[in-house]
């Protein structure tokens, strides 16, 4: 492994590390803003987290796609570092710009766009002949990240900012699109992992990956729908949100047990750890799929949009589900299950220790959506202090299981780090 890309792996945990802190961070300043405000206020810890949680799954992604399709570019990954290290010490400054989850400087969008054109010129050269369907998966994610990317900057455009109503839509449908496209990258790094680890190169080729490449990709480009129910928009747009949303984490379940019947007792064993992490991984994919399958329904998103269900939906997808598929795949490159058996059972511990701890942090963040919703949409004679408080028990469930995710992650991302300095991976 040459030692930019070794940077790459390191500087995409540190990613992860910014984000799970920030987030605890932001949590208590949000429940105490007395103790807060006068050094780490709410308002400047929640841009750090949503950029770090951001930038964490789209530079996960990208370096785990660069190293196992050995198409690496260089500018890519030291213009793309740099601008995010720009980005955090804007932040610092309490300089910001932007809009929702890109709340840096505007300028600094460029940059990122010409580092995702260098990743795309050397990723795209040639497409291996017969490529298999993880191939075909990374190439329409990385593409479908700059098509929405770009439109997530549409707003500089003067005519998308005369009307309020046109920008929120165009914002909301861009992120929401934005987040099937880096699925379908780490969709495809979840099929070369089940290949690599099984033997099975048939894996890539059968029906379902196909059926599963394509549906996710009609996902990307239609099941934004339910992201703007609440704006004027046309019923087919919620028609068709309903009917293919999530539809693709199905058959992820389906293609993961199937790998989980097919393997060996000795090849589970010998990539265990890894595995554990796909493991963690469909559990939250089915929970997910569920919440998302509610929450498609335009009669109880009414009650959800905005509240904390809102929340406990894309953490869920995020640490749940992206997150340990990416641990996967770096724990897969630096060949995390040949540590020593210590190393890796503080590893199987940690894994442990998140799923639990995110379940509480999932389940108390839907209940005092649930509260939320019902107290504001039903009882519109509350006022914000009185839903708030109603809401705080809750809030303060989550603040406290997010501890358990920040050090059950963090003592991941430390035993990654320390490994990711041996010259030799696989």
């Amino acid at each position: 492994m040459m030692d930019l890309q070794r940077l790459f792996i390191r500087f995409a945990l540190a990613l992860l590390l910014l984000t799970v802190i920030a987030g605890v961070l932001a949590s208590f300043a949000f429940l105490f803003p007395a103790n807060f405000n006068t050094i780490l206020p709410f308002h400047e810890l929640r841009p750090v987290h949503a950029s770090a949680a951001l930038f964490w799954i789209i530079t996960g992604a990208a370096c785990c796609v660069s190293y196992f399709s050995g198409r690496q570019s260089k500018a890519f990954m030291v213009l793309w570092m740099l601008t995010i290290v720009v980005i955090f010490v804007n932040y610092g400054f309490q300089n910001y710009g932007g809009r929702e989850y890109w709340e840096f400087p505007a300028y600094l969008n460029l940059p990122l766009l010409a580092a995702w054109l260098f990743f795309m010129a050397v990723f795209m050269k040639r497409l291996p002949k017969g490529a298999p369907v993880y191939y075909w998966m990374w190439t329409t994610g990385i593409l479908f990240f700059l098509i929405t990317f770009l439109e997530q900057n549409l707003w500089h455009i003067p005519w998308f900012r005369q009307s309020f109503l046109r920008e929120v839509t165009i914002q909301w449908k861009a992120n929401g699109s934005m987040v099937g496209a880096w699925n379908q990258m780490i969709n495809g790094l979840s099929v070369y992992l089940l290949v690599a680890i099984s033997g099975n190169a048939g894996l890539a080729r059968q029906k379902k990956p196909w059926f599963l490449f394509f549906l996710g990709l009609f996902n990307l480009m239609f099941n934004w729908g339910h992201h703007v129910y609440n704006v004027p928009n046309s019923n087919w747009m919620r028609g068709v949100a309903y009917g293919v949303s999530m539809t693709e984490w199905v058959i992820i379940i389906l293609i993961i047990r199937d790998f989980r019947h097919t393997l060996t007792a000795a090849r589970k064993f010998r990539h265990l750890v890894v595995y554990r992490f796909i493991s963690a991984a469909e559990l939250w994919v089915a929970a997910n799929l569920l919440l998302a399958l509610m929450m498609s329904i335009p009669a109880i998103n009414r009650y959800t949009h905005g509240t904390h269900i809102t929340v406990a939906h894309a953490m869920g997808t995020t640490i749940g589900i992206n997150t340990m598929l990416l641990l996967a795949a770096f724990g897969y490159i630096l060949d995390v299950d040949n540590l020593a058996d210590r190393t890796r059972k503080w590893l199987q511990i940690s894994i442990r220790v998140n799923t639990l701890s995110l379940g509480i942090f999932w389940v108390s963040l839907i209940i005092a959506g649930l509260v939320k919703g019902i107290l504001t949409v039903d009882h519109p004679e509350n006022s914000f202090f009185e839903v708030m408080a109603a809401v705080r028990p809750y809030l303060e469930a989550f603040t406290a299981a997010g501890l358990g995710v920040m050090i059950a992650l963090g003592v991941i991302c430390v035993i990654y780090l320390k490994h990711s300095q041996r010259k030799q991976t696989v």
